[in-house]
C-alpha cells in the first residue's frame, strides 16, 4: 500500500525526492514479496533441507525447476520498474507496453498458483490433513 500511495504521489508530482521515495517502497515491497513468496508460499529456501535451497519433499523431478522458476518470478516481480520508468519498447505504445505487463503478471500468479498448491499438498498429505472421507457423527443403518 506504500508503494502504491507512494507512486500515486510521484505520478501527481514528479519530483527526485519522490522518485527515490517510490524506488525505496517499492523496492522494500518486492524484496517482501520475494521472500513470502519462496518461504511461505512455496516452503522452498530450506537451507537444512535435503535438497540444498528447495524444501526436503519435490513433486517435480528435476531440482533445476524449482531454481528457474525463482528466478523467472524474480525477474517477473521486477516488472513494476516499467511502471515508474515509463521506458519504451521500440516503437511500442504504452497501452502494448501495459497489456504486456498484464499478461506477465498473469503468467506469474500461474506460476505462483502451482508451487502454492504444491506446498499446501504436501504439508497436507505429510500431516494427514487430506483424508478421502470424512467420519460423520452417527452410525448408518442399512436397510435390506
Amino acid at each position: 500500500m506504500l508503494a502504491a500511495g507512494s507512486k500515486i504521489a510521484y505520478e501527481k508530482e514528479k519530483t527526485i525526492s519522490l522518485l527515490s521515495l517510490v524506488v525505496v517502497m517499492s523496492s522494500t515491497a518486492t524484496v517482501y514479496q520475494l521472500y513470502w513468496d519462496f518461504v511461505k508460499d512455496w516452503g522452498l529456501l530450506q537451507p537444512n533441507s535435503k535438497n540444498p535451497w528447495l524444501r526436503n519433499e519435490l513433486i517435480l523431478r528435476c531440482k533445476f525447476i524449482y531454481f528457474l522458476s525463482m528466478g523467472l518470478n524474480f525477474v517477473l516481480r521486477l516488472a513494476w520498474l516499467q511502471t515508474v520508468l515509463h521506458s519504451t519498447i521500440g516503437n511500442l505504445d504504452y497501452r502494448v507496453i501495459s497489456f504486456l505487463l498484464a499478461a506477465l503478471e498473469v503468467i506469474r500468479r500461474g506460476q505462483w498458483n502451482f508451487y502454492r498448491l504444491e506446498n499446501e499438498h504436501l504439508n497436507n498429505a505429510g500431516k494427514f490433513r487430506a483424508v478421502k472421507t470424512i467420519p460423520l457423527p452417527f452410525h448408518e443403518v442399512d436397510q435390506e
